[in-house]
């Protein structure tokens, strides 16, 4: 039997949640350094952005990019989650690292 469309959606998005973690910026200034950080902005849910980069779906993530949602971290972030220890969740779609502020909450 054959999955749906959907069905392999479900799938990824699960396995997607499951591989999200707790991260403190320090951890990721090398990741920064390389140009591989995208910040999602709080408003978007992590897991469907992060699966949309894994089905290279353009579309919704060029939206995001232009709405000022979804981008390359500046350094002006960096400096400021820096000062503030900021902490994210964070999920990996090769190549990026995909980081959004863990809000409310700045312990691991």
């Amino acid at each position: 039997m054959t999955e749906t469309a959907a069905e392999q959606n479900d799938m990824q998005r699960v396995k997607i949640n499951q591989e999200t973690a707790k991260i403190a910026w320090l951890e990721l200034q090398r990741f920064f350094a390389n140009g591989s950080l995208i910040a999602v902005a709080e408003e978007l849910d992590l897991v469907e952005v992060a699966l949309h980069f894994s089905n290279d779906n353009k579309a919704p993530i060029n939206t995001w990019m232009q709405a000022g949602k979804l981008g390359k971290v500046s350094d002006q972030q960096a400096q400021d989650w820096l000062a503030a220890n900021t902490v994210f969740w964070s999920v990996v779609i090769k190549p990026w690292v995909l980081i959004q502020p863990v809000v409310n909450n700045n312990k691991i």
